[in-house]
């Protein structure tokens, strides 16, 4: 399968290398930084592989490169126009978070992506850790009984270097703040493992330490779901000094589970009431990762591959994608007006909120 890659930054080691790993024949990349490219492409050793194109335009590249899958990962403002011109030439995606920055934006990729039967995949790749999957595997089966609550905690760290190597970083228009760059993983998880329907939101963001960024460092929300569950949010990029941790809680009438490690990879706690020697694999499990993107991209992309030959929906779809942008989008909004807000929300964009803390709210 001819593979492409549209933006050579940070996450794009994670897709190159779910690339190789799935082989996909890579036969082009993107980026407007051409150094970005080279860069990018010397870590695999293929930067004297002629077959790999360069651009630095993503639309010639579609026009004049054969390709049959691509993957976006520029900045997040650029995620939805990218998407949509790739479904206009018949080309699969997969998505970096967030699919989009407002609500219109993901509906609109959904809505093409169903008209021209084009797949299209988020990539929330920590749904794939063999933690998540286990956990997933007990929820399915029904071994929590009736859910009472749930939450995740981020609590990252992210200095001015981290902001000053890509400007785009914390504005409202390409990227928002912590909760939608670095939370949104485990805000999905929270939202996914508690039934997926939400009723209401009531958040808290602020601005603490990152004065030089528009948006906010902290944000806090409490989630009610449809099935009468709790979920509270916490997520920062304040932690001194480094990154601590991302958990997730979950609390049934008959189990409990706790995730953790640096990207809910790890299991923590693993109690369930029919507990029996199949569960003994889970105590105390570890999945050993490299950053804290985790080892999903590989998985994902090899769903998504098989997705596409096999005619079905992604394990993560676009829908996925658009409900974790829901999720904080409407935290965002809860947190501007003081109120709680009811979900589904009506067209929300990350840049309704510029000026948000300029304001003191």
């Amino acid at each position: 399968m001819k593979y492409a890659l549209i933006g050579c930054g940070r996450i794009a080691v994670n897709h190159i290398r779910a690339a190789i790993n799935n082989h996909l024949q890579i036969v082009a990349v993107c980026d407007i930084k051409p150094e970005a490219m080279e860069i990018l492409l010397e870590k695999f050793g293929l930067e004297t592989d002629s077959s790999i194109k360069r651009y630095t335009d993503y639309q010639t590249m579609l026009t004049e490169s054969e390709v049959e899958l691509a993957a976006i990962a520029t900045e997040s403002g650029l995620h939805a126009q990218i998407a949509l011109h790739c479904m206009d030439h018949n080309v699969p995606v997969i998505i970096e978070k967030p699919i989009a920055m407002s609500i219109s934006d993901a509906e609109k990729i959904i809505r093409k992506s169903e008209e021209k039967k084009v797949k299209v995949c988020a990539c929330h790749q920590n749904r794939f850790n063999i933690a998540v999957q286990e956990t997933r595997r007990a929820l399915e089966a029904g071994r929590f009984g009736r859910l009472s609550h749930g939450s995740v905690h981020v609590r990252w760290n992210r200095n001015q270097n981290y902001y000053v190597q890509a400007p785009w970083r914390g504005t409202w228009a390409q990227d928002g703040g912590c909760l939608m760059n670095q939370c949104i993983h485990g805000i999905d998880l929270l939202r996914w493992m508690m039934g997926d329907e939400v009723e209401e939101v009531y958040g808290v963001t602020r601005r603490q330490f990152h004065d030089y960024l528009e948006c906010e460092d902290v944000g806090m929300a409490v989630v009610k779901f449809k099935n009468g569950a709790i979920g509270t949010i916490e997520g920062t990029t304040n932690v001194y000094p480094q990154n601590l941790e991302e958990t997730l809680y979950l609390f049934g009438e008959t189990g409990t589970v706790k995730l953790g490690g640096r990207s809910a990879n790890n299991i923590d706690v693993w109690d369930f009431a029919d507990m029996d020697d199949s569960d003994e694999k889970n105590i105390g499990l570890k999945e050993r990762t490299s950053n804290v993107y985790g080892n999903g991209h590989t998985s994902l992309y090899a769903d998504m591959i098989d997705a596409i030959q096999r005619d079905r929906k992604p394990y993560v779809d676009a829908v996925a994608g658009r409900n974790a942008l829901e999720m904080v989008l409407a935290v965002y909004q809860s947190a501007a007006v003081g109120m709680p807000v009811k979900l589904p929300l009506k067209d929300i964009a990350s840049t309704d909120f510029i000026g948000r803390f300029s304001q003191n709210f």
